[in-house]
C-alpha cells in the first residue's frame, strides 16, 4: 500500500496568533467577580492560499501556547484532517494540563484549522459540519449586577423588543435585592422567558429558597445555583425547583469526561458548553453527542459568530446564548457578523468557512 502523501497545497503553512484586549463600555460584574475588560486570543491558520480564523476569550498567555507548543505540532499536517491535528494538540498537553489556558489554546487553533477547511473547500464551515438545522434560536444575555435599574430594564427591555424569545440576568451578588432586580427584569420584558445566572455564588439553601421567590415571576432557568463543581448541589436543586424551572450548567467544561460526570449525576436539566473553552468544535460536537446519548439538551455559551456554524450542525441544541460583551467585541473586530434577526441567527451560506475576516485596522487600535 502507498502511504498517503499529502498536497503542499493542502497542508497547514503557518499559524498567525495574536491577541487583544478590549474595555467593556461600562463596569460588568455577575455572583463572584467584577471585571472591566475582556481579552479575546485569535488564530488565523494559512495553507492552500486560504486562511481560516478561530479565537477563544482567554488570558493572554493562551497565544503564547499557540505560538510556542501547539503551531509547531499543526503546520505541514492535512489541512483536511482537522481531528488528526486536535489529538495530536490534546497529546500534546498533558503535563501542562488540559483543564483551562490547553483548552482554551487548542479551542482557538481548533475552529481556525475547520474554517481553513471549509474554504479550502470552497464552501460554508456549516456545510461542512452537516446542516440539521438552518438557524440558532437566541437569548440574551447580560443583566450583570453592576448594571443600574435603568440600565437593566433597557438592555433586557430592547431584546424583547428586538423580538428574542428569553433573556438572562446574573444575580448573586446580594441575594436579598436580587427578588427585586428579577421583579424589574420581569416587568421590562413582559412575556418572554426569563432567566437567571448566579454563577455559582449562592450555597444550597440560599439558591433552594430564591428559586421558589423567583418562579413567582416566571424564571425558567436558574444557572449555576451552585458551584458546578456541586454536583450533589446541583441535583438537589434540579429535583426541588419549582416545576417549569430548568437548572443548567457546564460552561467551564474543558473535556469530556467533565460533561459526562454532570450528566452521570442527573445535575442538569441542559448542559452548557463553551467552544472556545472546551477545545474547540472537535470538542463541541463530540459533547452534542454526549448529550445525544443522554437526551439532555445541550445549550451553546456566549461567542456567538464562532458558535453559529458549529450550532446548526448540533442535533440536541436547544439556542445559543448572545452575550453582551462578546456580541460586541465581535462586531468590533470581525467583517461578516452575522446581525440577528427575529431573535434568531442564520449563517451567511454565500461566505466560505465562518465568513469572519479580521478588521486588522480596528484590532490594531
Amino acid at each position: 500500500m502507498t502511504a498517503h502523501r499529502v498536497r503542499r497545497e493542502l497542508t497547514v503553512e503557518r499559524l498567525d496568533v495574536s491577541a487583544y484586549t478590549i474595555p467593556t463600555d461600562a463596569p460588568e460584574s455577575d455572583g463572584t467577580i467584577e471585571w472591566d475588560s475582556t481579552t479575546i486570543v485569535v488564530v488565523e491558520a494559512r495553507g492552500g492560499g486560504e486562511v481560516g480564523l478561530g479565537y477563544t476569550y482567554a488570558d493572554a498567555s493562551a497565544a503564547a501556547l499557540v505560538a510556542e507548543r501547539l503551531a509547531p505540532l499543526v503546520c505541514g499536517l492535512d489541512a483536511t484532517a482537522v481531528p488528526r491535528a486536535w489529538e495530536r494538540m490534546v497529546a500534546a498537553v498533558r503535563n501542562i494540563g488540559r483543564p483551562g489556558i490547553a483548552s482554551t489554546a487548542i479551542a482557538a487553533v481548533d475552529s481556525a484549522l475547520w474554517d481553513l477547511k471549509a474554504r479550502l473547500l470552497g464552501i460554508p464551515l456549516v456545510a461542512l459540519l452537516g446542516p440539521v438545522r438552518d438557524r440558532v434560536e437566541l437569548y440574551g444575555s447580560g443583566g450583570f449586577t453592576s448594571y443600574s435599574d435603568a440600565q437593566l430594564e433597557r438592555q433586557l427591555g430592547g431584546w424583547a423588543e428586538d423580538g428574542f424569545a428569553g433573556v438572562k440576568m446574573k444575580i448573586g451578588r446580594e441575594p436579598a435585592l436580587d427578588p427585586r432586580r428579577v421583579a424589574l427584569a420581569r416587568g421590562a420584558i413582559g412575556t418572554a422567558r426569563l432567566m437567571v445566572d448566579a454563577n455559582g455564588a449562592l450555597d444550597r439553601k440560599q439558591a433552594l429558597a430564591l428559586a421558589e421567590r423567583f418562579a413567582e415571576l416566571d424564571v425558567v432557568w436558574f444557572e449555576e445555583p451552585v458551584s458546578s463543581d456541586d454536583l450533589a448541589g446541583l441535583r438537589l436543586l434540579r429535583d426541588r425547583a419549582p416545576a417549569g424551572m430548568e437548572i443548567a450548567a457546564g460552561e467551564y467544561g474543558y473535556d469530556l469526561p467533565y460533561f459526562r460526570r454532570l450528566l452521570e449525576a442527573g445535575a442538569v436539566d441542559v448542559l452548557q458548553a463553551d467552544a472556545t473553552r472546551c477545545a474547540g468544535i472537535t470538542g463541541f460536537l463530540r459533547t452534542g453527542a454526549l448529550c445525544e446519548a443522554y437526551g439532555i439538551p445541550l445549550s451553546a455559551h456566549t461567542s456567538p459568530a464562532l458558535h453559529l456554524h458549529p450550532c446548526c450542525a448540533v442535533g440536541p441544541l436547544r439556542d445559543l446564548e448572545y452575550f453582551h460583551d462578546h456580541a460586541r467585541i465581535e462586531r468590533l473586530l470581525f467583517d461578516g457578523v452575522v446581525e440577528p434577526v427575529a431573535g434568531a441567527l442564520a449563517p451567511d451560506l454565500e461566505r466560505p468557512g465562518n465568513g469572519l475576516e479580521l478588521k486588522r485596522a480596528d484590532a490594531a487600535r
